[in-house]
């Protein structure tokens, strides 16, 4: 839940906080526009529930 408020607030911090650096430096590049502000939490928004569903399949042992 507070990485989904991050996700909207501060987009490209989520990217470190689910370990994806890279991808948080070009965020907060795209961020740094405000045009580029709701493009940055659509893609942080996703990011996050593309993780939380790696997280879920990798507990219950299916994945690699």
């Amino acid at each position: 839940m507070i990485r989904l408020i991050l996700a909207l607030l501060l987009p490209w911090l989520v990217f470190f906080t689910i370990g994806r650096p890279v991808q948080g430096i070009l965020c907060l590049i795209l961020q740094a526009t405000l045009i580029g502000w709701i493009p940055a939490a659509i893609w942080a928004v996703w990011a996050l529930n593309n993780y939380n569903t790696d997280q879920k399949i990798a507990n219950a042992g299916l994945g690699d």
